[in-house]
């Protein structure tokens, strides 16, 4: 099959690699689909490199501690590279995002909704950072917000078909 732009069918030659490092169950094959369904949806190219790595609460608490100065397990990071507005020379590469599948599960079920719908939601929310969205104010919140649900959908209907 063949994708249109904005479509999320996602593709198998996507540059996206999903790395487990942690002992949650997942499928980490439906989260590289996933990522690469979001990415193409969002209009990024391809063979764009995007890396997930899959953490348990130890290693996400020491990049959180290297990264924002907290020692304390989160559910993502994010940590961009390049731009799609002004790329390096080279192969475009959007950059890591870091998941920690412990803290998700908890999330998940004081939420009431699935793991499965937990990890695509981080993912998306990452992929949103590595991007450039943030959250910083009440009004960017509630933009990225309303993209996460906007490409969540997308996504979900695809997988359902």
């Amino acid at each position: 099959m063949i994708s249109e732009p904005g479509d999320p069918s996602g593709s198998p030659d996507s540059g996206v690699v999903v790395e487990d490092e942690q002992d949650v169950p997942l499928d980490t094959e439906g989260l590289r689909t996933t990522a690469a369904r979001a990415l193409e949806f969002l209009g990024v190219p391809a063979a764009a490199g995007l890396s997930v790595t899959l953490v348990d609460p130890e290693q996400m608490a020491e990049l959180k501690q290297q990264a924002l100065g907290v020692h304390a397990a989160t559910d993502v990071l994010s940590f961009p590279m390049d731009s799609l507005d002004d790329p390096m020379p080279g192969p475009l590469v959007l950059g890591d995002i870091v998941v920690c599948p412990a803290v998700a599960a908890r999330q998940a079920a004081a939420l009431g909704h699935s793991m499965d719908d937990e990890m695509s939601q981080l993912l998306v929310h990452g992929i949103l950072h590595v991007l450039g969205w943030d959250h910083d104010d009440a009004a960017s919140e509630r933009a990225m917000r309303a993209n996460e649900r906007r490409v969540l959908s997308a996504v979900s209907s695809e997988r359902t078909l």
